[in-house]
């Protein structure tokens, strides 16, 4: 970024944060002009949301969610001093996030799982589909990550002796019925995979489903041995539980442990657990069962915390359990776009038994830290009120950018002109099953502002580049520019439900671009509520459309398992 355009950005930043006065001007270097394929100078993102303003922060104490926005169904690991962590990724691309932390409150994204197309077949999958609730172990000098690709494939796991890759490729387990497998290592040597699967017999209600292991042989890389349900519905068959999953095994004071999410993942969800004095079971439910949940709580408290479940553990090196688990901060009754997001608590140890939250508990969004080193601030936050901003000026895009599918050619670049972001217009649409040109980055707050500045000359009818607010492929928001016939116009868009009509227009301007000077653009979430803005000169920004409805990116109005992804997009028609 050149220095006139660095001072450009910055007169923007702060007439976002406070309209602030005049006295920004550019000076006299040389700027790029637009093009056919648009060029984007910088991307900011600030959270503000009001709880993390009025919390009182110490040394000694930590926020949740600890990873804000869509990273959920969190796993887990210890390897020595060190903590690693990974979440779903559905049909986004690379796959896997993949976060290290010495504190378990400090993380740093060091990369992705799956990030070589060999490894990841996304194409045509729906948003929600793709990579299911992957789990991670360590032994023996080993990482190895396993998880299911729905609709693709099926179960499979990698291997890595440093997890910040190089990963294998997938070993594939053609065998394996079902979803959220997991590995447990046992002290003889030997390995076993648990996951969930339809009952052994037929259902007996809808969401009826069970717990199976089954040992592994890694040599021969097959199953040997029987395979058998070890918890057939839930705590507690008679009461019809429904979706027992994310099974995770583990050992302490020669009692085995299974710990699942039941419940479902909305309203009701819920983390359970059992325990065993032989592998293969049969396994006890605790009688204080659920260990975690917030389905029995007013939804209309202040701040709510849903949804919780989907837990793993883990033991520090000074002996005390933690446990990290999905929930989700919620602005009305089962509403929140941010999706699903990752929480740390820990874990209680009563006449045998591991409790996170016991009773009426809310889950908290301060509390103390783990009695451990203080670790190194990431370089970007993944808690409170996040702020980032990219000026584009690396070789290779941060880790935090993710894009949908498997990418099968090359269409954006961060070279053709340094300090910026080069998109390929392409004739992929939002709404379809291939891969868009889209980067884009999570919605980590409720409140808060995604801007950018852009530089584009969209050359036919049909052409646009912009911002996009994106749930998924039936639910989404568009700002940018779009050449309407001979007009240039700023226009906002949306989708929001399946249609055979198309996008609607939901506000438009004519916009005259200069080829010496950026459009810039910008998207402010209020929660259930959303601003569109755009500016030809710095500090001039000109509300397109305010107060537009932002329930229709969230889960319970668009469906499915992501949050809100906040990008830039270039399209043009064939």
């Amino acid at each position: 970024m050149n220095s006139a355009t660095r001072r450009s950005y910055l007169c923007v930043t702060l007439a976002l944060a406070a309209a602030a006065g005049d006295g920004c001007h550019a000076g006299s270097a040389p700027t790029p002009v637009a093009t056919s394929n648009p060029r984007f100078e910088w991307f900011d993102y600030r959270g503000n949301d009001s709880v993390y303003r009025a919390i009182p922060v110490t040394p000694d104490t930590y926020l949740n969610p600890i990873i804000a926005g869509f990273y959920p169904d969190p796993s887990v690991v210890r390897a020595g001093n060190d903590f690693y962590a990974v979440m779903s990724s559905f049909a986004y691309f690379p796959g896997v996030p993949i976060f290290h932390s010495t504190d378990l409150v400090n993380w740093t994204q060091i990369g992705h799982v799956l990030d070589r197309p060999s490894q990841l077949d996304l194409d045509s999958a729906g948003v929600s589909r793709g990579i299911f609730a992957p789990a991670l172990s360590y032994h023996d000098g080993m990482f190895y990550m396993i998880t299911t690709l729905v609709d693709r494939g099926g179960n499979f796991f990698v291997t890595a002796k440093n997890p910040a890759g190089p990963w294998s490729d997938p070993v594939w387990m053609s065998e394996l019925d079902g979803i959220d497998p997991s590995f447990f290592f046992d002290d003889d040597g030997k390995t076993y995979v648990v996951n969930n699967g339809p009952p052994a017999e037929q259902p007996l209600y809808q969401g009826h489903r069970a717990i199976w292991m089954q040992e592994y042989d890694f040599a021969a890389k097959r199953f040997v041995g029987p395979r058998s349900v070890i918890v057939n519905g839930g705590v507690d068959l008679s009461k019809k539980p429904i979706w027992i999953e994310a099974p995770h095994i583990f050992k302490r004071d020669g009692l085995y442990y299974l710990i699942c999410a039941e419940g479902g993942t909305a309203d009701q969800h819920s983390e359970v657990v059992f325990r065993s004095s032989d592998v293969r079971g049969p396994y006890v439910p605790y009688r204080g069962n659920p260990i975690l949940t917030q389905r029995h709580l007013e939804p209309g408290r202040p701040f709510p915390i849903e949804t919780t479940g989907h837990a793993d553990f883990v033991e520090t090196p000074n002996g005390e359990w933690w446990a990290m688990f999905l929930g989700t901060r919620n602005y009305g009754r089962d509403l929140f776009n941010t999706g699903r997001e990752t929480f740390l608590l820990p874990v209680t140890w009563t006449d045998g038994w591991p409790v996170i939250l016991p009773g009426r508990e809310t889950v908290p969004y301060v509390h103390a830290r783990p009695n451990l080193r203080l670790g190194t601030k990431p370089p970007v936050a993944t808690s409170g009120n996040i702020t980032s901003h990219d000026e584009f000026d690396a070789t290779s895009l941060a880790p935090y950018w993710a894009m949908l599918r498997t990418p099968r050619e090359r269409w954006y670049d961060l070279t053709s002109a340094p300090g910026s972001l080069t998109l390929q217009a392409r004739a992929e649409p939002l709404s379809g099953r291939g891969q868009p040109s889209l980067i884009a980055r999570r919605q980590q707050n409720g409140s808060a502002m995604a801007s950018t500045a852009m530089r584009y000359a969209p050359a036919k009818p049909g052409d646009r580049a912009g911002l996009v607010a994106f749930q998924g492929e039936d639910h989404y928001y568009f700002v940018g520019v779009v050449r309407e016939g001979d007009r240039v116009m700023v226009e906002v868009r949306r989708r929001a439900g399946r249609t055979a009509v198309g996008d609607s227009v939901l506000a438009s301007a004519p916009i005259a671009l200069s080829g010496s000077a950026p459009i810039h653009l910008g998207i402010r979430a209020r929660d259930g509520r959303y601003d569109f803005l755009y500016a030809t000169k710095p500090n001039a920004w000109t509300v397109l459309l305010a107060d537009a409805d932002g329930t229709v990116l969230s889960t319970k109005v668009a469906g499915g398992f992501v949050g809100t992804m906040l990008g830039m997009y270039a399209y043009t028609d064939k």
